[in-house]
């Protein structure tokens, strides 16, 4: 009898857990994350100024967020979807971000890797360079911050 009331409790507190997560997803529109669309990001009032900045830019006519932002292989591009919902909606509930907004280390990475992508055949005469531990790569957004997202008030 006892384990049929550990049974039963663990059913409710697990179905009240999927029911809670299935409203918040839905809620905070967590399907539009899934798509290519920009003004997804814009759920979040604190993307506002980097969208805005990004319809301005040139990237506008040839890049969406994605393009830039995630990896461009299928498994790579949902992880690092999946990575920045969990740590966007924590720091949103939470209140703990920085602002303005920060990119981390490994997202530059992804953003640097794109850029390549992209221009490459552009690059390739510039792509490394002598840095203070011998020759390394150069890292486009030192010189080209404003590029995606227009120029930093």
């Amino acid at each position: 009898m006892r384990t049929q009331a550990v049974i039963a409790l663990l059913a409710v507190a697990l179905g009240g857990l999927a029911g809670a997560g299935a409203y918040t997803f839905r809620y905070a529109e967590g399907l539009s994350y899934m798509s290519n669309d920009p003004a997804a990001c814009v759920n979040c009032h604190i993307m506002r100024e980097h969208y805005d900045g990004w319809q301005k830019s040139a990237h506008h006519a040839a890049a969406t967020c994605n393009d830039c932002h995630v990896p461009q292989d299928l498994v790579g591009k949902y992880t690092a979807k999946a990575v920045h919902g969990w740590r966007h909606s924590k720091a949103f509930t939470l209140q703990d971000f920085h602002e303005p907004i920060r990119i981390t280390d490994e997202d530059l990475r992804i953003v640097q890797d794109n850029c390549l992508r992209c221009h490459g055949e552009l690059t390739s005469q510039m792509s490394a360079h002598a840095g203070p531990h011998g020759v390394e790569q150069a890292n486009c957004t030192h010189c080209h911050q404003g590029v995606g997202h227009g120029p930093r008030r």
